[in-house]
């Protein structure tokens, strides 16, 4: 007698089942079908398209970048008799620098210290009340919360163009235009962050989180700093983000609110450079080499703080 004689009667419906080909979840499982790729229904065509748009949006963005660093490296003379695309027969960025710190008695250093102290202190300020704001009306349910998130997407769909020249007569009847305060105070308002923080701090903080806080007697306080914020990580850093840029390239505010030059931030500066380029043709040397440097603090910040985007990114990934 064979051994196949002796075996059980549901060796054969085990082994035909070994044998058996993988099914779809199988085959996703151990990723060698459709399932388990991540290109699955996704068409060569849709690919190419999608990749083509993001390149011609990159170039948009580019582009300037670029033309702003090769011309920055320019003499006045290169600049008009050169290709903008293209670098000169003399390299003189480093003189075009020196040139730019020490014109005007040295004011760009002041208009950069201004605008770092306008962003600065305007966003981490901003991006505070914002997250706080958000958090409560995530949060908390009481009278007239509907009202107020009205007047936030109200806020978010008026340009900040469109109360400068309210904002002046405001200020105007106090006595704080043509201070920092003037600049400064309008720059604590963030209608998009508090928006934005209100969504997030919905979704990211459970409520079952906050009741264990409470449960182990923390206030309200605690919840929020101890408890709330770590999980708003990704939500803080976009909010603070977005406004330190909107803050540095903000133009007509400090050009309705300014009137001394050393209070100016960048973008002013730059503007009042360029407007004596018809009479002193050097300054579009100037303004050209002051326009790459006040893009470098913008780079390092986003190069800084893209880990906290990442880390946002990852926080629901399953852990093996």
């Amino acid at each position: 007698m064979s051994s196949t004689d002796n075996a059980p009667a549901g060796s054969t419906t085990t082994t035909a089942r070994r044998n058996k080909p993988l099914g779809n979840a199988a085959k996703a499982a151990r990723g060698d079908g459709r399932l388990g790729n991540r290109n699955a229904g996704r068409k060569p065509t849709t690919t190419i398209l999608v990749t083509a748009i993001l390149a011609i949006v990159a170039l948009y963005f580019l582009v300037p970048v670029y033309w702003v660093v090769i011309n920055a490296t320019k003499s006045t003379e290169d600049l008009f008799g050169t290709s903008g695309f293209w670098f000169g027969e003399s390299f003189q960025l480093w003189e075009n620098i020196k040139a730019v710190l020490s014109s005007n008695g040295g004011i760009f250093p002041r208009w950069g210290l201004n605008s770092l102290l306008y962003s600065g202190v305007g966003s981490v300020l901003a991006t505070y009340f914002s997250v706080a704001a958000g958090y409560a009306l995530a949060k908390y349910r009481f009278r007239g919360r509907k009202l107020v998130y009205g007047l936030v997407l109200g806020g978010v769909l008026v340009p900040g163009t469109a109360v400068a020249l309210p904002l002046f007569f405001l200020f105007s009847s106090i006595g704080i235009t043509n201070t920092y305060w003037a600049v400064l105070i309008p720059s604590l308002v963030s209608p998009f962050g508090l928006f934005l923080a209100s969504i997030y701090a919905g979704a990211a903080v459970p409520d079952e989180l906050l009741e264990a806080g409470r449960i182990d007697g923390v206030g309200e306080l605690g919840l929020f700093h101890r408890l709330a914020l770590p999980q708003l990580t990704p939500a803080i850093v976009t909010i603070l983000l977005f406004q330190f840029v909107a803050i540095w390239n903000n133009y007509m505010l400090p050009l309705v609110m300014l009137a001394d030059e050393k209070l100016y931030p960048i973008t002013l500066g730059l503007d009042n450079w360029r407007a004596q380029t018809d009479r002193l043709p050097e300054f579009y040397q100037l303004t050209t080499t002051g326009a790459l440097l006040s893009v470098i603090p913008l780079a390092i910040l986003i190069l800084v703080l893209q880990r906290f985007w990442r880390g946002g990114l990852t926080e629901g990934s399953i852990k093996g």
